[in-house]
């Protein structure tokens, strides 16, 4: 069914859900998994390119270990995933690197916005759905270890 399964990862809640449910579908289907976190850039390409000093440094070492812990759990349950970590907008990197890769599924987390915040800042769903050649699944099932291990999602009290 799916080959090619994109994951996105932030370390959040949503990321988490996204992470666990995206990896037992692959784990059904047999798929390969890319594992990608993005670094968001609030400043813009220019001002990244002159550099902004510690704070972003910081921001991509805790976006490195969010990624490298994410693959660590991924490899604890049979994984070989591919980590990408890039800075930018994530939902057109996401888009791009599903394009990229040949996705047949992204997975991402959804993060429950009020309709103004949704508006002002955008939606990373809505983007991806409109530029996005393939499945999309946005995960809202948590999904415990044990229930992980069994192959089922079930809620986590």
């Amino acid at each position: 069914m799916y080959r090619n399964i994109l994951l996105a990862y932030d370390g959040s809640m949503e990321g988490v859900l996204a992470l666990r449910e995206g990896a037992l579908l692959a784990r059904t289907c047999g798929a390969n998994v890319v594992l990608l976190s993005v670094i968001p850039n609030p400043t813009g390409g220019a001002e990244l390119a002159q550099g902004v000093g510690g704070a972003l440094s910081e921001q991509i070492d805790g976006y490195r270990d969010l990624l490298k812990q994410a693959v660590r759990w991924l490899k604890d349950r049979g994984f070989e995933p591919t980590p990408k970590l890039v800075i930018g907008d994530p939902a057109q990197i996401i888009g791009a690197v599903a394009k990229e890769m040949g996705a047949d599924l992204v997975v991402v987390g959804h993060q429950r916005k009020n309709f103004l915040s949704r508006w002002w800042s955008g939606s990373t769903n809505t983007y991806l759905s409109d530029h996005v050649d393939c499945s999309i699944l946005i995960a809202c099932n948590s999904t415990s270890d044990e229930a992980f291990e069994s192959g089922t999602t079930k809620s986590v009290a």
